[in-house]
Formats: C-alpha cells, sequence, structure tokens
C-alpha cells in the first residue's frame, strides 16, 4: 500500500517508518517543509503521492505552551486534522489519526481505566484541540481510525524517559521532584508504531485505545526505568500541588484498550516489559545522548 506519514520526524512518525518501510511505499512529510495547518500543502501532497492511507502523527505536543500559545496549538491539533479528513475522504483515502489521553478529565479513582465509550472532558487547551481534532475526523472521514495513546517514550526526540536520565547523570545526589499522583501507562511508540501496522490489515474504524498494559505514576516509572538503566539517583515524590504548571493534567490516564483486547488484536504488553526491552536496546545511546546535551 502507498501510505503517507504526517509529522515523520516525530518519536511515533520515525517508528512508523521503521516499522512499515518494508512492506509499503512511503511518502513521509514533517514541518517545516510540510505544513498539516496549511490546506494547500495537503492538497499538493495527496495530489502527488495520491496515497492508500494518511498516518498523522502530527501534534503540537508541549502541553504547558499550548495554553499560552492556544491558536497556533489549535492550527496543528485541530485545524489540521480537519484539513486532513476532507482530504482524505475526496481522495477516498483511510486516515489514522493519533489522539490523546488528554482528553479524559482523569477523575476517575486509579486503577479504574477509561475505556473507549466514556464521556469525554478535557482540561487543558492540548486536551481540547485534541478533542477537537478527533470528533473533526470522525464527523468528515467516518471510516477513520483514531487512536488515543498516552505517555508516549522512544528512542527519537525529547520524551520524559529522557528528562529522567538527564537529571539522574546530572547530579544523581540531587533530590529532584517527581509527580506521583498522575497515573497513566508509559507507552513505547516503536509497539504502537507496530500496533498500527496490524491494524492496517483490518477494516477497523472509530476511537481505539492503544497504551501498553499496566499502570505507574511517573516518579515510579521514572525510578524503574533508572533502576534498569542500572543508574544512581536520588528522585523524590511529590504532589501535583507541590509542581503546578500551566496546563492541568489529568491525574488518572489509564486507557483500557478495550477495543483491541476484544478483537484480540493488541500486540500491548506490560509497559514494564517494554521499558525493559527498551533499555536493552538504546542504553548505551541514550546515555551518550543525554551527556552530550548535558555538555553542551
Amino acid at each position: 500500500m502507498k501510505i503517507l506519514i504526517i509529522g515523520s520526524g516525530g518519536q511515533l512518525g520515525t517508528d512508523c517508518i521503521s516499522v512499515l518501510q518494508d512492506r509499503h511505499q512511503l511518502t513521509a512529510v514533517d514541518y517545516p517543509a510540510f505544513d498539516i495547518g496549511d490546506p494547500d500543502s495537503l492538497k499538493t501532497i495527496f495530489a502527488d503521492s495520491r496515497p492508500d492511507i494518511a498516518i498523522n502523527c502530527a501534534a503540537f505536543t508541549a502541553v504547558d505552551r499550548c495554553e499560552s500559545e492556544a491558536q497556533a496549538a489549535w492550527r496543528i491539533n485541530a485545524d489540521g486534522p480537519r484539513f486532513l479528513a476532507d482530504c482524505a475522504t475526496q481522495a477516498g483515502c483511510r486516515l489514522v489519526h493519533i489522539s490523546t489521553d488528554y482528553v479524559f478529565d482523569g477523575r476517575k479513582t486509579p486503577p479504574e481505566p477509561y475505556r473507549e465509550s466514556d464521556p469525554v472532558n478535557p482540561l487543558s487547551e492540548y486536551g481540547r484541540g485534541k478533542l477537537a481534532g478527533e470528533q473533526a475526523v470522525l464527523e468528515r472521514a467516518p471510516d477513520a481510525l483514531v487512536l488515543r495513546t498516552a505517555w508516549l517514550y522512544s528512542a527519537h526526540g525529547p520524551n520524559f524517559l529522557k528528562t529522567m536520565l538527564r537529571l539522574a547523570l546530572s547530579d544523581p545526589h540531587r533530590a529532584f521532584t517527581i509527580v506521583n499522583d498522575q497515573f497513566g501507562s508509559l507507552t513505547w511508540s516503536h509497539t504502537l508504531a507496530r500496533q498500527i501496522g496490524v491494524l492496517l490489515e483490518t477494516p477497523l474504524s472509530g476511537i481505539v485505545h492503544a497504551t501498553a498494559d499496566g499502570y505507574s505514576t511517573w516518579y515510579e516509572g521514572a525510578c524503574y526505568f533508572l533502576e534498569k538503566m542500572a543508574l544512581p539517583h536520588s528522585f523524590q515524590p511529590c504532589t501535583t500541588a507541590d509542581y503546578p504548571t500551566p496546563a492541568h493534567r489529568p491525574a488518572n490516564s489509564i486507557l483500557k484498550n478495550g477495543v483491541l483486547d476484544e478483537r484480540e488484536l493488541s500486540l500491548f504488553g506490560s509497559w514494564q516489559r517494554d521499558v525493559d526491552r527498551y533499555v536493552e536496546l538504546f542504553r548505551d545511546s541514550l546515555i551518550a545522548e543525554a551527556s552530550a546535551q548535558l555538555a553542551r
């Protein structure tokens, strides 16, 4: 199949290329050469690539900046998917759109997870923009597949685990405080990319949750990762109230992969299993990257 990957330079886009390139003909585009918020840019790339499937990994993911740069964030997270859905529908192209756990308010008591059918109520501009994006996709491209995921990390680009690694390497004796009352599932983008590859072979559409199994807090996830990395640290748990941020984040981001599990399509296992494999594959390169950034 001919597949258009939008946002190809990000964590998931990079892993989608790695997973899909051997079996499919890929066209990969990313900002600034390509702008999802520009309808003309979208029309041009669809005319040039004539894809059978478009996978939208593009997003304005700086959650706190979305509060102060709401117009720019909505342009990418809401307007872009709307334009993309129109182009896909006109071209007879299947659309896979990536959304987020932040469409929920997180008020369920952990470990009760959020299911695909649960009501949405985002707390932040990021969440509201992403919700508007997924709603536009489903309204304008009824056969689209919307994948909600959470707490992504990879070997490419910035993410939470890499930030924790830099903190630990910068001063293993400093008591950095990490939030310990927000719950979710650290999800390796490589596994999500593999899951997308499986779903492309099915007619599945609508909203589907796609995260690793199990859950942790940010603090617990950081400590587990650094222990697997065999690196000392002095992290201390704190509450959300102790660490205020511009954007309100859901206290419970645990998603239930109900659709995938019911159809026996899920490739996800425990978040710990994927972190173990991630460390096994990338430990040395992760440390080298973090050390180089600290030396600047």
